[in-house]
């Protein structure tokens, strides 16, 4: 299948099958707050975003990931209609074509950007009424949502005197008094401690459970991985994942093994499963032992047993950082059949 990969490039065979999954979220008519019907985008000879279909079903959160330059940026904007796609149609609830800046969608950029002579609540007031929110409410929202970031003293300073987490949480909270139904998040966690982090994931998986629809880009893959019903990643251009974390998890197979070993160091334990592992690839934790590309488990464990004692022992599917790191940095053997396809 020609996948269109720019530069010459072309898809590994290991997630083709991902672009071919299309309408396995039960994508129906009506239930969908946005639809993407092959959407591209080009820059000069450059295609950012080449022919992209996705949905995300209302009240659900879906991940976007993908390296830097990968398209995830560009797609957020053509949803958000700040740049119209090539080809394709966008629609959010249904609609085609219209400006998104209105009541219903809100959208936290990677670029924060404050006022930072004006005073919190100056800001607040400011971001909501940009979103049509009532007087009356203007308010109430914004002290409510400072007390339930922790920052009910702030109220009344300049955003100046702030942290930079402090910060981050105003311009998250400035996002959300209109209490949009569709909610796009760019790296909402960067930057943030883990305290802060943990008051911004409960806070999106609430409004998720409110029935807000959740798009948020991040290079966390473990945060993605835990908190998102749906993945979608992107990579030069190209959908090579969609879908939720089991669908994607059983394109790739139980592969993964956990192995810890008694009365051995770290060192002589990586050792010793290195010499018995074959071509099989090993990342050493230190107190256990991660081992890729185990086609027999039960063999490998047959063998260890025989030579020393297992404490742990586990097969499991590879997480999302690990399918992450598969499709953006090829391993040797992939690598070398694209440029020799290319070559042809």
């Amino acid at each position: 299948m020609e996948t269109g990969l720019t530069q010459g490039g072309r898809i590994p065979t290991f997630f083709q099958s991902a672009l071919d999954r299309t309408g396995e979220r039960g994508d129906t008519p009506g239930v969908n707050a946005v639809e993407l019907d092959s959407i591209s985008k080009r820059f000069g000879e450059k295609v950012a975003v080449n022919s992209l279909t996705t949905a995300i079903p209302e009240g659900t959160i879906c991940g976007i990931i993908g390296p830097n330059g990968s398209g995830k940026t560009t797609t957020l904007r053509m949803i958000l209609d700040i740049i119209q796609p090539d080809e394709g149609v966008v629609r959010v609830f249904g609609k085609e074509g219209s400006r998104l800046a209105n009541d219903q969608v809100s959208y936290l950029p990677e670029e924060r950007g404050l006022y930072k002579k004006m005073k919190v609540a100056h800001q607040l007031a400011y971001f909501a009424r940009l979103k049509n929110v009532s007087e009356r409410n203007i308010q109430a929202r914004s002290k409510t949502w400072l007390e339930r970031m922790g920052l009910e003293d702030v109220y009344a300073k300049k955003v100046e005197t702030l942290s930079k987490g402090m910060a981050q949480k105003i311009q998250f909270i400035g996002s959300v008094l209109n209490e949009p139904k569709f909610l796009i998040l760019d790296e909402p966690f960067s930057g943030l401690d883990p305290v802060n982090m943990e008051i911004i994931r409960e806070s999106i998986l609430e409004m998720r459970n409110q029935g807000t629809t959740i798009l948020f880009s991040t290079h966390d893959m473990g945060m993605a991985e835990k908190m998102c019903d749906t993945i979608l990643m992107i990579y030069e251009g190209n959908k090579v994942l969609d879908g939720t974390m089991a669908q994607i998890q059983s394109d790739y197979g139980d592969d993964t093994v956990r192995v810890r070993l008694g009365g051995l160091s770290g060192f002589e334990a990586a050792q010793r499963i290195s010499s018995v592992i074959g071509e099989a690839t090993m990342r050493d934790f230190g107190r256990y032992q991660e081992l890729k590309g185990i086609e027999e488990p039960q063999g490998l464990l047959n063998r260890l047993a025989g030579e020393c004692q297992i404490e742990y022992f586990e097969i499991t599917p590879p997480n999302l950082h690990d399918i992450f790191v598969r499709i953006a940095r090829p391993s040797p053997e992939e690598a070398k059949e694209t440029q020799g396809e290319d070559a042809r």
